[in-house]
C-alpha cells in the first residue's frame, strides 16, 4: 500500500533533486535580507497512516520504546502521555531520504543512547548513501556516520530485521547488515566509525523481481537480521554468540561464536524459505525463527514456524499450522521476557479476511490464535477493538464476513511484547500501532482488548492541501488513505474521504467564492477517480470519468463552482459544467498538464506543461499558450492564482540545472517576472494578510538566502521571513504549502511521511541588514525557559526571548547560569557557550533582528544530574530579563 504513492512524490522531486548544478539565475545569497519569527509547530491529527515496520523496546530500561516508520522518521515512546514523539523532524531538504528508517536499535547498558539506520532507497530515487544516525539523549539530537552505500527504508523486504543491533556486553560494538550485496559491517566506537566484516560469508541473494528495471524491486535483499547471545558475554567483554540472518533462502542463518571473527552457515537449517526475524530466548536456549516465502512487506504465500536449540543444535518446525494450509507467511515475532516459553508470530502477509496473530506458552509446542472460525463464515475473536480514539480506521466499510471492520490487520511484521510487562504488547500494521494492555487474558479465555497505540506518530505523505475561506479549515489529499475534512486540527477526524475511497488523493480543490463546492481526484482500482462535495468536503458523491482515465492527475473547479477543468492520468485535458457527468477533451493544451483556476473569473482556468503556461478565457474549452518565457522547462511546478484577484498567479518550481525559483504574473500569465531574491523555490500558497497589510501573505517552501526552509512574506515577496528552524525540517516539503485566510501567519505545511504540519507565528519579525553583530540590544525583555523532554542523564530545553521594550534589536546574547551543574550538548537557532556554570547564547545570522513585541526562539540539549533546577535569572547584556 506505501509504493505507489512514494513513487509519486519521487518522480516529481527526482529533477529538482539530482543535479547538483547551481541555479540558473540564482541572486547572491549574501544579498537577500531575512527577518526571524517564532513558530510553534503541530501536526493536523490523523494519528499513524502508514506502515510501521519495527517496535524496539529497550531490555534495561522499563517504558523506554522506539518505533521506526519506513518513510517518516523514527518515534520515542512517551509512558506518561502514552503519545510517541518524533525524533528525525532535524533531516533536511537535501537529506530526505534520511527519513526511511530500516532499522533501529536502543543501548540496553546506556539507555541514553540510540541508533538508527537511515536512508529511503537503494536505487537511484535516492540520491544519497544512508547513513547511521547515533544519539546519546535519545534521539533528542544526532551526529551522523556516512556510510559508503545506499539503505531502503521504504524498499521490499523492509519488515524484515532487525539489521542493526547493539552489543547487549559491550555497547560500543555495534553490527549493520546492509542490502545490494554490501554484507555485514560493523562499529567498534559506538557508531562513529562503520567497517564491513570481510569475513562474513554471504551478502545475499535474495530479489523480488529480478526484472524489474527500475531497481527497486531487483534489488538484493542482503543481510536482514541480528541477533546476540547475551549469555555467551560478559559486561564490558564482547558477546560471543551472533545470530546473522540472510535473505537467501538456502542458507539463511549464519552464527559466530569468537564475537564475529569467524562465521559459519548453522547446520541443519531449513531451506526454502527467508527468514525474516530471528529471536533469542536466552532463558530456554531457543533461537525462534519467522520464515516466509518472499521477503514482504506486501507478498507472502507461504510461511513456516523453527525453534532452534542453542545447546544442541536441533531444530524443530514449531510451525502454528502446516505449510499446505497457509497462504501467508510468519514474520512478526517476540518472546515474553517475563515468562520464558511463551512466543508470538503474525502471519503477516495474509490480508485476507485478516491479518493472525499466534501464541504459544509451551516454547511453540502448541499454539492458540487470536480468532478462527466457529462454522465458516463466521468467526470468534479472542480479542476486542476500540478504533474510537481513530474512528477512521473502519474505512467506513461494511463487509461481509469472515472479514471484519476495523480489521486486526495487515503487513504486520513489527510485533512486541513489553520486556517488563507480559500484559502489554504492540504491533504495527500498514495504517497505524495496535497494542493491548491485558494480553495474558488471552490465556485465561477471556478476552483482550486492542486499540490503537499511535498518538503523535503522523505518517501520511501528502499530495495537497486547501484551506477555504470559510467552512473547515483544513482538506488534505493523501496518499494510502485518501485525505481528510479538519474541523478542529487538534482532533482527529471522524472518517477519512469516502464515497469512494480512493486508495490516493493526488489532487483537490474548492470553489472561491463558493467553498461549500470541493473536488477531488485521485487513484482507484476500479471505479471512478473524481468527487464531488456540495457541503465543504463533509459528504461526497462520485463523478463519472471520461474514457482512458487511469490516475486522478490535477483538478480545478471555477470560482463559483459552475465547472470545472481535470487533467487526468490516461487522458487529456477535460472540462464539464455542473458536476461530472459529461466531459468535453479541451483544446490547445497537451495532456498531462497541471491545471490550477482563476479565483475570481469563473470562466478562467490556466495550465502548465514543460516550460509552457496555457489559459482558457471560456471555461476550460479551449486555452491558448501564452507568450511568456524563461519558466522552468520540467513539470516540477507548482502554481496558484491569488483568492480574489483576477490574473494574479505565482508559479513554483524548477531544477538545479535550469531555471528554478519563484515566478509571479500580474496579467493572467502573459508574462512572468521572476523574484531575483528567491534561489529555489518549490511550493507557493496564500494566507491572511499581515495586520496593516493590503495584498496577501504568501508562503514557500524555498532556498532564499542560501537557506533551506519555509518561508513567508507580506509584502509581495520583496522581503521574505524563515518560519521554520533546523529543529523543524521534515525531509522533503515540496508538495504543498497553504496559508490560513482566517489566522494570520498560520501556514499548513506538506511532508512526505510526517504528515501535514502546521504552524502558528508569535511575532512578525522584521529584516535583517545582513550578518554580522549589531548594536547591544537594549530595554525591556522577557524569557520563557521550558525543559520539555527529560531522562536519565540528561534532558532537553526550549528558551524563548521576547523584546517587550521599544526598540528593535540587532543582535543578540543572553546569558544564565546552570544551578546544578548541567552541561550543554547541543543547540540550535543560536551560538551557544558554556564556562563552568554560565552559558551564553547569541543569535545566528537570520536571527539576529526582533522587532519591538516580537520573539525569537532557540533550544538546546545538556547532560544533568539528579536534579535539574531551571535558571533563576537571565541577562540580556547588562539587563535583567523577566522570568515568564
Amino acid at each position: 500500500m506505501r509504493r505507489t504513492r512514494i513513487l509519486t512524490a519521487v518522480l516529481a522531486l527526482a529533477a529538482g533533486l539530482l543535479s547538483g548544478a547551481p541555479a540558473a539565475l540564482a541572486a547572491d545569497p549574501s544579498a537577500t535580507k531575512l527577518a526571524a519569527d517564532t513558530y510553534t509547530w503541530k501536526n493536523a491529527r490523523i494519528d499513524g497512516g502508514g506502515f510501521v515496520p519495527g517496535i524496539v523496546f529497550n531490555r534495561s530500561e522499563k517504558n523506554l520504546a522506539y518505533a521506526r516508520t519506513d518513510i517518516g522518521g523514527a518515534y520515542r515512546w512517551q509512558q506518561s502521555s502514552k503519545t510517541w514523539t518524533p525524533l528525525l523532524d532535524s533531516v533536511g531538504w537535501d537529506d530526505w531520504g534520511h527519513t526511511g528508517v530500516v532499522s533501529i536499535a536502543s543501548d540496553s547498558v546506556d539507555p541514553n543512547r540510540v541508533y538508527a539506520a537511515v536512508g529511503t532507497y537503494t536505487n537511484d530515487w535516492d540520491p544519497k548513501n544512508g547513513a547511521v544516525m547515533r544519539s546519546a539523549d535519545r534521539g533528542a539530537s544526532w551526529q551522523k556516520a556516512q556510510l559508503p552505500f545506499k539503505l531502503g527504508g521504504n524498499m521490499p523486504g523492509r519488515g524484515m530485521g532487525e539489521r542493526l543491533a547493539v552489543d547487549p556486553n559491550r555497547n560500543s560494538v555495534l553490527y549493520l547488515g546492509a542490502p545490494s550485496g554490501k554484507g555485514l559491517w560493523r562499529s567498534t566506537d559506538s557508531g562513529t566509525t562503520w567497517s564491513q566484516v570481510a569475513n562474513f560469508p554471504n551478502v545475499g541473494n535474495y530479489v523480488a523481481d529480478p526484472t524489474d528495471t527500475s531497481g527497486y524491486s531487483s534489488d538484493n535483499q542482503g543481510i536482514v537480521w541480528v541477533t546476540f547471545d547475551e549469555s555467551t558475554g560478559t559486561a564490558g567483554n564482547a558477546t560471543k554468540t551472533i545470530y546473522v540472518g540472510v535473505a537467501d533462502k538456502d542458507n539463511a542463518v549464519y552464527r559466530s561464536t569468537d564475537a564475529g571473527a569467524t562465521w559459519q552457515r548453522l547446520a541443519g537449517q531449513p531451506t526454502g524459505h527467508l527468514a525474516h526475524k530471528g529471536v533469542l530466548d536466552a532463558k530456554n536456549g531457543h533461537l525462534y525463527l519467522a520464515y516466509s516465502d518472499k521477503g514482504g512487506p506486501y507478498d507472502g504465500g507461504k510461511g513456516q514456524m523453527w525453534r532452534y536449540a542453542t545447546g544442541t543444535g536441533t531444530w524443530t518446525n514449531i510451525s502454528p499450522v502446516a505449510e499446505a494450509d497457509t497462504s501467508y507467511g510468519f514474520s512478526g515475532l517476540t518472546v515474553d521476557r517475563q515468562k520464558p516459553g511463551t512466543v508470538m508470530a503474525t502471519a503477516y502477509s495474509s490480508w485476507w479476511p485478516d491479518t493472525q496473530i499466534f501464541r504459544s506458552t509451551d516454547s511453540g509446542a502448541t499454539w492458540t490464535k487470536a480468532w478462527d472460525y466457529t462454522s465458516y463464515p463466521n468467526r470468534e475473536n479472542r480479542y476486542t477493538m476500540d478504533v474510537s480514539s481513530s474512528p477512521w480506521l473502519t474505512w467506513g466499510a461494511n463487509p461481509q464476513p469472515p472479514e471484519q471492520t476495523p480489521k486486526l490487520g495487515w503487513m504486520t511484521e513489527a510485533l512486541e511484547i513489553d520486556p517488563f510487562d507480559s500484559n502489554r504488547m504492540m504491533y504495527g500494521t500498514g495504517a497505524t500501532i495496535y497494542g493491548t494492555e491485558n494480553l495474558t487474558n488471552w490465556d485465561s479465555g477471556s478476552k483482550f482488548a486492542v486499540k490503537p497505540m499511535v498518538q503523535g506518530l503522523e505518517e501520511t505523505a501528502v499530495n495537497d492541501l486547501a484551506s477555504p475561506p470559510s467552512g473547515a479549515p483544513l482538506l488534505s489529499a493523501l496518499g494510502d488513505i485518501g485525505g481528510f475534512r479538519h474541523t478542529d486540527l487538534t482532533k482527529v477526524p471522524s472518517m477519512m474521504f469516502t464515497q469512494p475511497n480512493f486508495t490516493t488523493t493526488t489532487s483537490l480543490d474548492f470553489a472561491e467564492s463558493n467553498p461549500n463546492t470541493v473536488v477531488r481526484v485521485g487513484n482507484l482500482d476500479s471505479g471512478p477517480h473524481i468527487a464531488f462535495s456540495t457541503d465543504n468536503g463533509a459528504n461526497w458523491f462520485a463523478g463519472t470519468d471520461p474514457s482512458g482515465v487511469s490516475g486522478g492527475g490535477t483538478v480545478a473547479s471555477a470560482a463559483d463552482g459552475s465547472r470545472f477543468v481535470w487533467s487526468p492520468e490516461g487522458a487529456g485535458v477535460h472540462h464539464t459544467t455542473g458536476f461530472g457527468t459529461s466531459w468535453q477533451t479541451s483544446a490547445g493544451i497537451p495532456a498531462g498538464a497541471i491545471v490550477e483556476s482563476d479565483r475570481a473569473d469563473a470562466k478562467t482556468f490556466y495550465g502548465f506543461e514543460s516550460g509552457k503556461f496555457y489559459v482558457s478565457a471560456d471555461g476550460g474549452a479551449t486555452f491558448k499558450e501564452s507568450p511568456a518565457t524563461g519558466l522552468p522547462s520540467g513539470d516540477s511546478v507548482r502554481f496558484k492564482a491569488l483568492p480574489g484577484g483576477k490574473g494574479d498567479i505565482w508559479l513554483a518550481g524548477g531544477a538545479a540545472d535550469g531555471a528554478y525559483g519563484l515566478w509571479h504574473s500580474t496579467d493572467g500569465g502573459t508574462s512572468f517576472t521572476k523574484l531575483s531574491n528567491v534561489e529555489q523555490a518549490d511550493t507557493v500558497g496564500f494566507g491572511k494578510a499581515a495586520p496593516g497589510a493590503s495584498y496577501q501573505t504568501l508562503y514557500t517552501s524555498a532556498k532564499i538566502g542560501g537557506v533551506r526552509g519555509v518561508f513567508r512574506s507580506t509584502d509581495k515577496g520583496a522581503s521574505w521571513t524563515r518560519v521554520n528552524d533546523d529543529a523543524h525540517q521534515w525531509g522533503w516539503t515540496g508538495a504543498a504549502i497553504t496559508g490560513d485566510p482566517r489566522v494570520y501567519g498560520r501556514v499548513y505545511v506538506s511532508t512526505n511521511g510526517r504528515g501535514v504540519i502546521y504552524g502558528d507565528s508569535s511575532g512578525g519579525g522584521t529584516t535583517d541588514p545582513g550578518p554580522g553583530p549589531g548594536p547591544a540590544p537594549t530595554g525591556a525583555c522577557k524569557v520563557t525557559y521550558k525543559v520539555t523532554s527529560q531522562w536519565s542523564g540528561g534532558f532537553q530545553a526550549d528558551v524563548q526571548l521576547t523584546n517587550t521594550g521599544t526598540g528593535a534589536w540587532n543582535g543578540w546574547s543572553l546569558n544564565w547560569a546552570f544551578p546544578d551543574g548541567q552541561k550543554l550538548t547541543q543547540a540550535w537557532n543560536t551560538e551557544a557557550a558554556q564556562s563552568g556554570s554560565a552559558v551564553t547564547a547569541k543569535n545566528v545570522g537570520w536571527n539576529a533582528n526582533v522587532a519591538a513585541g516580537s520573539s525569537v526562539s532557540f533550544g538546546f540539549t545538556a547532560n544533568r544530574s539528579a536534579t535539574n533546577t531551571n535558571p533563576a535569572v537571565f541577562k540580556l547584556g547588562e539587563q535583567t530579563c523577566a522570568v515568564a
